[in-house]
C-alpha cells in the first residue's frame, strides 16, 4: 500500500502533506526531526490519510493538493474539524 498524508506541526499549527509507502516509518521520521523540510517544525501529528493500491495514484493526489489550492481547500472543508 502506498499513503498520502496530511501532518500537523505542533510548534506552529501547520500542515504538512507528503506521501510514503511506510506511514508508521515515515511518521516516525518527522516526528524525530530526521527530514529536512520538516526538522525545524517538530513535533507532528498525523491528522489525516489516504492509501492507495498503486505508488502513482498516491503521488498524483500529493501533487494536486500541493498545487491546487480548490483542491487542499475542498479536503480541508471537509475534515475541518480534523485539523483543529
Amino acid at each position: 500500500m502506498f499513503y498520502l498524508y496530511i501532518l500537523k506541526s505542533t510548534k506552529d499549527d501547520n500542515l504538512y502533506i507528503g506521501s510514503t509507502n511506510d506511514l508508521r516509518r515515515r511518521l516516525s521520521e518527522h516526528s524525530n526531526g530526521k527530514v529536512r523540510s520538516t526538522k525545524s517544525r517538530v513535533p507532528f501529528e498525523l491528522r489525516y490519510y489516504e492509501s492507495f493500491f498503486k505508488e502513482i495514484d498516491a503521488r498524483k493526489r500529493e501533487f494536486s493538493l500541493k498545487k491546487d489550492g480548490k483542491a487542499l481547500g475542498q479536503l480541508k472543508r471537509r475534515i475541518s474539524e480534523s485539523l483543529k
